[in-house]
């Protein structure tokens, strides 16, 4: 989901969600024998990373809002998770753009819709817009904070309140879409600048890895925990924003939560959160910029 705008004064409501029930057919087994099933060619066949490059971009290609797709590395497939707005025909269209690859699609639904989370931890307002910020950073004496690159789009100075009276920074630059981050200097030398995110000592920054146990922290729903289920994945908001290499986990994140810190319970810096499905009563999925990126970008460190 890409994170809803809000405006400061109204909360942003958790995202309306369908579930999806699958429907499980049991087999009876007979007391004589049991037949054995035979694999088909669909189920061994492995794809070279060459097909499965292909593949992705095929899904790209088919243009599709409400799609996100990263290699598995486990099934040797393409994961394409599709939320509820996508339609069995726009998913047979996805696998007639993949043509000769479209056996290496696995095909995943999410309840909910892909929204960019714009609304934050602690709440940062810009241009009638509530989103978070990620993680505070240092430039030899000049301090910054990080947040999501689609509110760095919208608003170009931050305040620390709703009725935007107490400035936190300008912009000094953002990436949105391709990216979602954005780097923000304080101009306020009144502000206390912590180089924690939630109740952790943020010390290091790193990179994600599949399986990992991660802390979400956000001004809408707080701190929240799950795990990253791919790497590299590629993400349609729809309108032409795509945002690519995203950190995908089932983390919960709702309204207002873009641009809130990922990180381990270590203290490493990983992720700026950009947007994904569902909210924080019922789940749901949600990508994340990895943090390295803008890092290195602005040449900036976390502290």
């Amino acid at each position: 989901m890409r994170i809803k705008r809000t405006t400061p004064t109204t909360p942003t409501s958790g995202i309306s969600r369908r579930t999806r029930l699958t429907a499980v057919a049991t087999g009876l087994v007979a007391a004589a024998a049991i037949a054995i099933p035979h694999a088909s060619a669909a189920d061994t066949a492995t794809f070279s990373t060459a097909e499965l490059k292909s593949a992705g971009d095929s899904v790209l290609q088919a243009d599709i809002p409400g799609t996100a797709w990263a290699v598995d590395s486990k099934t040797n497939r393409l994961l394409v998770t599709v939320d509820s707005t996508v339609s069995d025909a726009e998913i047979a269209q996805i696998k007639e753009q993949a043509g000769d690859n479209a056996g290496a699609l696995t095909i995943k639904h999410t309840p909910g819709k892909f929204n960019k989370l714009i609304a934050g931890g602690d709440a940062i307002y810009g241009g009638g817009y509530r989103c978070s910020l990620g993680f505070n950073v240092v430039s030899g004496s000049t301090y910054y904070f990080l947040t999501a690159g689609h509110c760095g789009e919208v608003a170009s100075t931050w305040y620390s309140n709703s009725g935007q009276t107490t400035v936190l920074g300008t912009n000094s630059g953002y990436s949105f879409p391709t990216n979602d981050y954005a780097l923000v200097r304080y101009t306020n030398t009144s502000v206390a600048k912590s180089g924690t995110a939630g109740n952790t000592d943020i010390t290091s920054a790193g990179n994600a890895s599949v399986g990992q146990s991660v802390i979400r922290d956000g001004s809408t729903t707080g701190i929240h925990t799950g795990t990253v289920t791919a790497l590299n994945a590629t993400v349609n908001y729809g309108s032409g924003d795509v945002v690519y290499q995203m950190i995908q986990t089932n983390v919960c994140a709702e309204g207002g939560d873009s641009g809130g810190a990922l990180y381990t319970s270590g203290g490493v810096a990983l992720g700026l959160t950009s947007g994904g499905s569902g909210n924080c009563t019922s789940g749901g999925t949600t990508f994340f910029q990895p943090v390295t990126e803008a890092l290195s970008r602005y040449g900036v460190s976390v502290f």
